[in-house]
């Protein structure tokens, strides 16, 4: 599987900045583009040297964004097209890169396309979107709106019910309505996404992080339709924007990396069980060592040696999907659980707030459609003054409300004080920075999968073993080599013995 890969990509760290709770400077409650603009030092002060934005278009905001009513254009709560572009501009001058968060799968219902694709009469977006032929049969195996327009026939829905699913066609077509991925309809959506990411790369941004990458063909046997879309999608970019990088909303590696994707990020959802490390009731990191990576380790190598070890398998902190890496473990295993991800293959990738601890809120109504979620999405917390410094606005007018404890993080205390989380991640990041083996590429070894988990990492220039102990008992392992890097407690080397503390991460360099 020979792939083109960015060379950007071999030690980028990113940082996701979700722009509504991030920084705002209009005194709106809501954070702006200028708001990023304005943070751009911390993020790359913290090490990271990549941006994964949420998206930013024209929208409804019935999911936050994710329910699209423009491609090209921003939403003006965030800004104009001009201050995106300017916060590209930025970003690069930093040496840093920034993906847009690409929803290719459904638009709002507000979206014109779809508004066209309603009409009795044929138009040029008739098939832009999956319609039946009778408005009382709706689409196999999907939700649908049926009754909502002057057209006969149901349409079908990617997620939520104002989420109409784009048409890319079939892989396996059965009913009358079920259109090949070869028909003229399903290959002009696919043409028109091209489009749009055309659009924001010349604009400036160097790729796309892709929303429910799984989810375009339908019908579609083990991926295998939505795998040749996909690699049509990187032909193009491999000819037009040699550079850019798509990452995947997949889960599913083998398939993602097939697809052509040069990353694909570990869910919380799916087959992964990257939730058996950080968030179940006895999560691996915990320090009662009553957890288990196992079945992790397995599912991770089985996808690393179908992807022939070429394809970058990410592991996220969190994402606005998910709770928060605080939420489940404790103040003391945080580091740890840091240590390990920003140690693994890939690209690590950093949920806003994570590199402080922030809280997840589990009471907080619903905001724009993220229910549950919603307690992942709180603002940034960056200092003790109003709104804990996120903005200006009176609290009412907040777009999500602040954590209420007084105590809460905030990244300013956390900068002053030596020992804190903030302070640990960006040591680790600057430790992984110096050392080529423990970036994307180098290879991976898993020694030990039980307590302590211990993997290798090693490229032609060094090895290097890391031991992680999270429960709270001192562990003795055999290794050679130097103590070269620890976090949470201390590590010590004799006749060939690693002695290791409990709660504990250590790297051992081999040679």
């Amino acid at each position: 599987m020979t792939r083109k890969q960015p060379a950007w990509l071999d030690n980028a760290i990113f940082y996701e900045i979700y722009p509504q709770s991030f920084n705002d400077t209009n005194a709106d409650g809501i954070g702006d583009f200028q708001g990023i603009i304005e943070k751009l030092d911390y993020i790359r002060e913290l090490g990271c040297n990549a941006i994964w934005m949420n998206p930013c278009y024209k929208s409804p905001f019935l999911d936050a964004g994710y329910d699209i009513s423009d491609y090209l254009e921003v939403a003006p709560r965030y800004g104009t097209n001009a201050d995106i572009k300017r916060l590209f501009t930025e970003v690069h001058n930093r040496g840093m890169h920034i993906l847009l968060d690409l929803v290719p799968g459904h638009t709002s219902w507000d979206h014109p396309w779809f508004k066209e694709s309603c009409r009795a009469a044929k138009n040029e977006f008739t098939d832009r979107y999956i319609w039946t032929n009778s408005t009382w049969e709706g689409p196999e195996g999907m939700g649908s709106l049926h009754g909502i327009s002057e057209r006969c026939g149901s349409v079908a829905v990617n997620f939520f019910s104002h989420q109409p699913s784009l048409n890319y066609g079939y892989y396996k077509p059965t009913k009358p309505y079920e259109q090949s991925m070869d028909a003229p309809g399903p290959k002009a959506t696919l043409a028109a996404m091209m489009d749009v990411m055309r659009f924001w790369l010349k604009m400036g941004c160097d790729g796309f992080r892709c929303d429910m990458a799984h989810s375009l063909a339908k019908k579609d046997e083990d991926g295998k339709g939505t795998i040749i879309l996909w690699n049509k999608v990187r032909a193009f970019l491999d000819e037009e924007f040699p550079d850019a990088a798509i990452v995947s909303e997949w889960g599913e590696p083998d398939k993602s990396l097939q697809g052509g994707f040069h990353m694909d990020f570990l869910l919380h959802f799916g087959p992964s069980h990257y939730n058996d490390l950080f968030r179940c009731d006895k999560p691996y990191f915990g320090t009662a060592g009553e957890g288990s990576a196992k079945e992790f380790v397995d599912k991770y190598l089985e996808n690393y040696e179908k992807s022939e070890r070429k394809g970058l398998i990410c592991i996220p902190s969190g994402n606005h999907d998910m709770s928060r890496l605080s939420y489940q473990l404790e103040e003391c295993e945080l580091p740890l659980a840091f240590a390990f991800i920003l140690s693994m293959p890939g690209a690590p990738f950093i949920y806003y707030g994570d590199e402080i601890g922030m809280r997840y809120q589990p009471d907080i109504p619903s905001v724009e459609g993220g229910y549950e979620r919603t307690g992942s999405r709180s603002p940034m917390q960056w200092d003790n003054s109003l709104n804990a410094g996120f903005s200006a606005a009176k609290p009412e007018k907040l777009y999500i409300q602040i954590d209420p404890d007084e105590n809460r993080p905030n990244v300013l205390a956390q900068m002053q004080d030596e020992n804190s989380l903030l302070n640990s991640v960006k040591r680790m990041i600057e430790f992984r920075q110096a050392h080529t083996c423990l970036q994307s590429l180098g290879e991976v070894e898993f020694v030990s999968t039980d307590y302590p988990l211990v993997f290798r990492r090693s490229d032609d220039k060094e090895s290097i073993l890391i031991i992680v102990q999270p429960k709270n008992e001192p562990v003795k392992v055999a290794a050679k080599g130097k103590v070269i890097f620890t976090v949470g407690g201390k590590a010590r080397m004799r006749a060939g013995i690693c002695t290791v503390d409990g709660v504990t991460v250590a790297f051992v360099k081999e040679r």
